[in-house]
């Protein structure tokens, strides 16, 4: 394992961007590149010994990947964030924080690349521990300044760029200043070590299966043509091939654990999420007696009816 850690030394260790090395020519930066190009060979050399388990040999593998890759390339896309508005409150951003899993959400003013700044969990409960009066506080008043990055930046330099600045989450801008989506130091490590396992995440897998005498729990992933069989339904939705994506469209925004819809008389409701970005995972679905037309649950006291998916983790 000395061998490992020798090898990935320059690519894991803060060091200054490609773009300050390619502006200033001087001789230390000159010898950094070098020292870089020694730690890519010596990661090949490792490499070839066959030494390492597999696994350890995919790891190596990724660290020279991330040196190669841009922001974009491991960012969470804008159509998938979950923002919240700069006037809802502390208690509305700790529900919402509760159903989706997050702890760090952009707060944005008319539409998500009016990015206003990040709201941490953790603040909003310093903030209201002892202090009950506080949760109706908007959620702006605790918010902290954004980091922006470009999404063309390398992600390498991301990731050592974050660690000097002890940021755990960065906003990425596109070419034209608008929001392109967000990026989280664990992003960054999940190219080099795999995806990071949440200990509560329950993914169902497989096939959909009966929990009820007409209800049904899905896998996100469950093709729109196995739920139009399972309950005799043509819903003629050409645009969306999954479940989850016949849910994100009916509702205009990301779903969320507790987020649900109708249409044609069945109610889909998001009841489970997993993996570190918390995306929806099972849906249940079930006959909504008396609808004949697609309607949204009013839903005006939780926090994700303000919290939007914008044209947006």
């Amino acid at each position: 394992m000395a061998s490992f850690a020798y090898a990935c030394a320059p690519f894991l260790h803060p060091r200054k961007s490609k773009s300050a090395r390619k502006t200033e020519l001087s001789e230390n930066e000159e010898l950094e590149e070098i020292h870089l190009e020694q730690g890519r060979a010596a990661i090949n050399r490792v490499l070839e010994t066959n030494r390492f388990d597999p696994e350890v040999s995919e790891m190596l593998h990724n660290v020279l990947a991330l040196s190669d890759s841009l922001t974009r390339e491991i960012m969470v896309p804008r159509t998938d964030m979950i923002c919240i508005e700069k006037d809802d409150t502390l208690e509305d951003f700790l529900k919402l924080c509760s159903r989706s899993g997050y702890s760090r959400i952009p707060v944005i003013g008319n539409d998500i690349d009016d990015l206003l700044g990040i709201a941490y969990m953790k603040d909003a409960v310093r903030a209201t521990i002892f202090n009950n009066a506080a949760l109706s506080r908007p959620i702006e008043s605790i918010m902290r300044k954004p980091m922006l990055v470009p999404e063309l930046k390398p992600a390498d330099d991301l990731f050592h760029e974050m660690q000097q600045t002890c940021h755990h989450v960065a906003v990425v801008v596109d070419e034209y200043g608008g929001i392109a989506g967000m990026v989280t130091i664990e992003d960054a490590l999940e190219q080099i070590v795999g995806e990071l396992q949440d200990e509560h995440d329950h993914t169902q897998h497989g096939e959909p299966r009966q929990i009820g005498e007409h209800k049904w729990s899905m896998p996100a992933r469950t093709p729109i043509a196995e739920l139009e069989d399972i309950f005799e339904i043509d819903l003629d939705e050409d645009d969306v091939d999954t479940v989850y994506g016949l849910l994100t469209k009916l509702l205009g925004r990301v779903p969320i654990v507790g987020s649900s819809a109708v249409t044609r008389g069945l109610r889909l409701t998001a009841v489970d999420s997993a993996g570190r970005r918390k995306k929806v995972s099972t849906i249940v679905v079930e006959p909504e007696s008396d609808v004949d037309q697609t309607t949204l649950e009013s839903d005006a006291d939780s926090p994700d009816s303000n919290s939007t998916k914008k044209e947006q983790d």
